[in-house]
């Protein structure tokens, strides 16, 4: 990673896609502006992330491509092994994947049995011995595989990803994964404390702390937006967030905030209201409404907003506490250049300094 913007990824389409193919448009700007990776979320009424990674692999040549953040619980993990020694060969080696724990509650409500940290790792190990070219037989928290291959094991491992914001999931990550994307509206001072208990696991578990990469995820709403995209970048984001019971004291207490303060977005009534169909646009002003209900500094402390430049300082404020690489969220790649050419010049600045 020699060029500062190596370390500066983007969403192909972050929240919810009308129309699929754009994640193809959102990769080639993304590789055409300089970025370093490209991330693709997963939805799977518009949003398959190994369909989505498949497609962008045909149209780019250089950048990471990111299946970030898919959900264990949904396959069998040859299906995972599978996706992954694909997506590799596929890229030539540039393929990361990415998984997150997802709602329990979710995960139950659609029929998914209980899949805790406990089962993220043992199913991290059986796809790393699957890649290995290992054949083997598996009893545990994931059920029972009896002589399990791949048998024709990728030329390389995809990078394992762990989507954390606890303490417990961050350790986790220090401990097992290969890298951790921390959860949006992080303050880089909660940032610099999560990017410290991913460091200390690494340590204790007898890993050097420094091979655990700290991704910090920064919602970033540039002031050339339109009114209508800032609040779709911004603040409706951060009450798809802010309103869940589990999510939004978590993010609070990685920053340090006071949880009591959304007890007045916890009586707003938006649990399970989802934009959906003719709906969509009165959920969504829904939440950019219901984020007035926020203290005035949260968002504007946990994320990049105003002047390209300003955005770009504040990016570089997440590298220097901690951050080993940025995951740009909210403003899609053909919308970004300003920033990401602002950044290069702030990295100049430094650098001469």
């Amino acid at each position: 990673m020699g060029h500062p913007t190596d370390i500066l990824s983007a969403y192909a389409l972050p929240g919810r896609a009308a129309d699929s193919r754009l994640a193809i448009t959102h990769a080639i700007e993304a590789e055409r502006i300089g970025l370093g990776g490209i991330w693709v979320s997963e939805r799977w009424e518009g949003k398959e992330a190994a369909a989505l990674c498949g497609a962008i692999s045909q149209v780019t040549r250089r950048i990471r491509i990111v299946a970030g953040l898919i959900h264990f619980a949904g396959r069998h993990p040859l299906v995972i092994a599978g996706v992954g020694a694909t997506l590799q060969r596929l890229s030539e080696g540039r393929f990361y994947m990415g998984v997150g724990r997802s709602s329990p509650t979710r995960l139950q409500t659609q029929g998914f049995g209980p899949f805790g940290l406990a089962h993220i790792r043992d199913y991290a190990g059986v796809v790393r011995r699957l890649w290995s070219g290992e054949r083997f037989s598996y009893e545990g928290l994931l059920g029972r595989f009896n002589d399990i291959e791949l048998l024709q094991a990728p030329p390389s491992a995809p990078p394992l990803i762990l989507g954390a914001v606890g303490p417990k999931a961050l350790a986790l990550g220090g401990e097992v994964f290969d890298q951790v994307v921390l959860h949006p509206f992080l303050t880089p001072e909660g940032v610099s404390r999560s990017a410290a208990i991913v460091r200390e696991a690494a340590a204790a578990a007898g890993r050097d702390p420094a091979s655990v990469r700290v991704v910090a995820c920064v919602v970033t709403g540039p002031d050339y937006l339109t009114p209508a995209e800032r609040a779709a970048a911004v603040e409706a984001r951060a009450m798809t967030y802010f309103r869940s019971a589990v999510l939004g004291p978590a993010i609070a207490r990685a920053n340090g905030w006071d949880p009591a303060a959304l007890d007045k977005v916890a009586a707003a009534g938006l649990v399970g209201l989802e934009p959906r169909g003719a709906d969509a646009s009165a959920a969504a002003r829904r939440f950019t409404e219901a984020a007035a209900l926020l203290p005035a500094a949260w968002i504007a402390e946990g994320s990049a907003v105003g002047p390209a430049h300003v955005c770009a300082a504040r990016l570089h404020d997440y590298r220097r506490a901690g951050a080993d690489e940025i995951l740009i969220h909210g403003t899609t790649p053909e919308r970004l250049e300003a920033v990401v050419q602002a950044y290069v010049n702030a990295d100049e600045g430094l650098r001469a300094n």
